[in-house]
């Protein structure tokens, strides 16, 4: 087994085990007692999403990456940014190397094909015209460079920039980091009217070390009206067009392109100085392009791993299934068990309450019964689930094995086993 697949069954076990032990270690926070041990929220099941396209950069050490799927900006025209390299197509300046590109930043005189002579050259690789995409997650697993001045990202431009211009194509910045903060990146979109310095941003820091110390996974997962950013498969920003500025438009609705890229200088990271040591290298592992396998908006519940039985606990005592429909432990009036169910793609929007929300369980006799929804809301730091606390119906005592589902915005989640006792 090749190392890269050692990873991903490595990947594979660390969501199996999160998923097992998610309701254990999260659910004390929606009650604002969050465990003195950060507990980690991991991306979305991989079978959720099919791969479309990747580069692995497998090929000899040295080769050129391949031209089917990138092209390369070049010259030294600041890029907008000031910035002060000259991008080229060398490999001197971009090659692969033991199954992994390496984005090389020099501190060399060079004067480009535009004429422009810079004293730093690094390379901008882009799948302009040969691959895009709208929605879906984009991935990448990153060895960052670090200095002052230096500027790697992993980021996306709409495919329509030739005709409708920067930033009305829209930007979507999945990582950026500058090399004077080297524990935090930044996830950033740009359009009319928030660009630039005015991006809406958001920024994660790394519990420990610095990024440029080890291979870390930047993603993003965009689909119709929303975008979740995440580092090491942790969910750090959920953004909607609820986040743009007032009489804004949001232009993420088209295919974009991908860019990877190690600029030197420029207004954000300022300038190289004496500290900065060169060459510098960005270490790209893999990048990886997927597709949803289903609706982004069926919301699914969550269960065992390898298993229907649902994950959800006792609104009061925490205590796994069976449950009782009477709990004389319940602080309620009527000693009635709610339930609490954890639910993906459920995604609230502004000023949504329990009344957007249904549940029901099919008692597997030919009869279904509602369950009274009394609060739904995100578990605080992670964006991705909902938490849904439904009331248990009298008609459900000693029922045995039921099969209980949500409804919100017309879309019925899956169907997920509890038992409840006498």
């Amino acid at each position: 087994m090749n190392k890269k697949n050692v990873r991903d069954c490595r990947s594979k076990r660390k969501l199996s085990v999160a998923t097992r032990t998610l309701i254990i270690l999260l659910l004390p926070a929606v009650f604002g007692s969050f465990l003195s041990a950060r507990p980690t929220a991991y991306a979305d099941s991989p079978t959720v999403w099919k791969l479309v396209w990747s580069d692995e950069f497998d090929g000899p050490a040295g080769s050129a990456v391949d031209s089917n799927k990138w092209a390369f900006d070049v010259g030294g025209n600041g890029w907008g940014n000031n910035e002060l390299e000259t991008y080229t197509s060398r490999t001197a300046n971009a090659y692969r190397d033991g199954g992994q590109l390496v984005i090389k930043a020099l501190k060399e005189t060079l004067t480009g094909p535009d004429n422009i002579t810079r004293n730093y050259t690094s390379a901008r690789l882009l799948t302009r015209n040969k691959f895009s995409q709208a929605y879906g997650r984009f991935e990448a697993r990153i060895k960052i460079p670090y200095g002052q001045g230096i500027w790697p990202a992993f980021w996306m431009l709409g495919d329509n920039i030739g005709t409708a211009g920067w930033p009305n194509c829209g930007e979507i910045d999945i990582m950026e980091n500058i090399g004077k903060e080297p524990t935090i990146v930044h996830g950033t979109f740009h359009g009319p009217g928030y660009s630039g310095g005015n991006g809406v941003t958001a920024a994660y820091s790394l519990p420990s070390g610095q990024f440029s110390d080890d291979f870390h996974t930047f993603a993003v997962e965009w689909e119709p009206n929303v975008m979740r950013f995440y580092v090491d498969g942790l969910l750090y920003k959920t953004r909607t067009p609820a986040d743009l500025p007032a009489g804004t438009t949001w232009v993420f609705d088209h295919p974009f392109f991908i860019i990877l890229n190690v600029a030197v200088g420029g207004a954000w990271p300022g300038n190289p100085d004496a500290t900065t040591v060169f060459p510098q290298q960005m270490l790209v592992d893999y990048v990886r392009i997927y597709q949803r396998t289903t609706p982004s908006n069926v919301p699914v519940l969550f269960t065992d791993e390898g298993a229907n039985r649902a994950l959800a606990l006792d609104s009061v005592t925490f205590k796994r299934d069976p449950f009782s429909v009477r709990n004389s432990l319940n602080f309620s009036s009527d000693k009635t068990t709610r339930v609490m169910l954890l639910s993906a793609n459920l995604d609230l929007q502004p000023g949504d309450g329990p009344s957007i929300v249904t549940a029901q369980a099919d008692d597997g006799k030919g009869h279904t019964f509602p369950l009274a929804v009394e609060w739904v809301g995100r578990l605080p730091g992670f964006d991705w689930i909902t938490v849904v606390i439904a009331k248990l119906p009298d008609e459900l005592t000693g029922a045995g094995q039921v099969l209980i589902s949500v409804n919100a915005h017309s879309q019925t989640s899956n169907q997920v086993s509890v038992v409840i006792s006498p």
